[in-house]
C-alpha cells in the first residue's frame, strides 16, 4: 500500500517536471498563420487574399464569409487543421473577409450595410480583378445567414454558395440558443449597452449552453499539459474563443428580432436595404452542409435550406461532429475540404 502511495507520488511530481518544461518551450501561442495579402480595406474590414505558390486548380475565385461573431482565425488554427490551408491544397484561389472589430462608431451599421456594402463591395473587387461575372462564396454560421441574403439579393453575380453549420430558418427549440432568443428583449438589450453588443457577454452566453464545457476543458488541460502538441492546440483553441469583437448594435438587433423570433426570412418578410428577401431568386448551386451534433446551429436550423430554393442544382450533407469540430477535428481535415472543392471543381466551367 506504501509503496503504491510513493509510485503515484512519484508520477505526478515526474508528471509536474514535464509540464513545466513543456510550458517552457512555448514561447507564443500563434494563430491563423497561412500567408495572405490585404487587397481591399473598408472601415474595419479588410479583405484579404492568401498566397498561392502554385496556378488555382478552380478558376472560379472564391470568398470565405465568416461570422461576425468570434474571428475567422478558427479556420486556419494551426499547420495540420487548417481549412483555409486544406482548401487550397485542393486548388482553390481563396479570399477571404476579416470583419475587425467594431466600436461606438459602427452601433448603427445593419444587415443592409454588412450585406449590400461591405459584402458587396468584397465581391466586386474580386470580379473586377479577376475579370468575370461571378464568384464562388463558402460561409460558415452567420456568415451563411449573410451570404444567402447576399445570393438572394444580387443572384447575377455569385456562381456557386457552399453554407455550412448555417442557420436559415429559425422555427425550432432544438438548442437552448433558439429557445432563450424567443423570449429576450433585444432592444432593451442594445439600447443598455448603448449600441455595442460586448465579445465578452455573447462568450459568456455561449458558455451556459454547455455548462460543463468549462469543466471538460480543465480536464483535457490537466491530461495534456505533458505534451507540448496537445498543449499547444488546447491554448490556440483558447486564444481563438477568446478574441471576441463586440457586435454592432442595429444589426444584432435586427438579426436576432427578424431572423431568431420571428423567422422572416423562410417566410419571405425579411426586408434588408428596401428589398425584399426571397430565397427562391438565388440562382446559385448550393452546397448545404450541416454538423449532426451542432448545439449553436442544430440540423433543424439548416437542412430545410435547400427546399425553400427554385434551383435544381442543391445538395444537403450531413458531417458527423459538433458546430466546430466539423472544422478542426482531426477526422474533418479528410472530408469536409474534399467535398467542398469537389464541388466547386465540377461547376467550375
Amino acid at each position: 500500500m506504501e509503496s503504491k502511495l510513493l509510485r503515484e507520488i512519484a508520477d505526478v511530481n515526474q508528471k509536474m517536471i514535464k509540464s513545466y518544461e513543456t510550458l517552457s518551450q512555448i514561447k507564443e501561442v500563434d494563430i491563423a498563420t497561412t500567408p495572405k495579402t490585404e487587397v481591399y480595406a473598408e472601415d474595419k474590414l479588410k479583405l484579404y487574399h492568401y498566397d498561392r505558390t502554385t496556378e488555382a486548380e478552380v478558376k472560379t475565385p472564391v470568398l470565405i464569409v465568416y461570422a461576425l461573431v468570434n474571428t475567422y482565425k478558427m479556420l486556419d488554427l494551426q499547420e495540420d487543421r487548417s481549412y483555409i490551408k486544406n482548401l487550397m491544397n485542393l486548388g482553390l484561389d481563396i479570399y477571404l473577409i476579416d470583419w475587425g472589430y467594431p466600436t461606438k462608431v459602427d452601433r448603427y451599421l445593419s444587415i443592409d450595410d454588412y450585406v449590400n456594402g461591405y459584402i458587396n463591395n468584397c465581391v466586386d473587387v474580386i470580379r473586377k480583378k479577376h475579370k468575370t461575372d461571378k464568384i464562388n462564396i463558402i460561409s460558415i454560421c452567420q456568415g451563411g445567414t449573410l451570404s444567402t441574403i447576399y445570393s438572394a439579393l444580387h443572384p447575377s453575380k455569385i456562381k456557386n454558395l457552399v453554407t455550412q453549420v448555417t442557420p436559415i430558418d429559425f422555427d425550432t427549440n432544438d438548442g437552448l440558443l433558439f429557445k432563450w432568443s424567443k423570449d429576450i428583449d433585444y432592444d432593451k438589450l442594445v439600447d443598455g449597452y448603448n449600441g455595442l453588443i460586448p465579445g465578452e457577454f455573447l462568450n459568456e452566453g455561449f458558455a451556459q449552453l454547455k455548462p460543463m464545457m468549462k469543466f471538460q476543458k480543465q480536464q483535457s488541460m490537466v491530461a495534456s499539459i505533458d505534451d507540448k502538441e496537445k498543449l499547444l492546440m488546447f491554448l490556440r483553441m483558447e486564444k481563438w474563443i477568446a478574441d471576441s469583437p463586440a457586435q454592432a448594435g442595429e444589426c444584432f438587433r435586427q438579426f436576432m428580432k427578424d431572423l431568431y423570433q420571428e423567422n422572416k426570412l423562410v417566410k419571405g418578410e425579411l426586408m434588408v436595404g428596401g428589398k425584399k428577401v426571397n430565397l427562391a431568386h438565388i440562382k446559385a448551386s448550393v452546397l448545404n452542409i450541416y454538423a449532426t451534433e451542432d448545439h449553436l446551429v442544430p440540423p433543424a436550423a439548416s437542412k430545410t435550406f435547400t427546399s425553400y430554393l427554385s434551383v435544381t442544382d442543391k445538395e444537403d450533407v450531413a458531417f458527423k461532429g459538433g458546430h466546430i469540430g466539423v472544422f478542426v477535428g482531426s477526422k474533418s481535415q479528410k472530408e469536409l475540404a474534399p467535398k467542398v472543392a469537389e464541388f466547386l471543381k465540377k461547376r467550375d466551367k
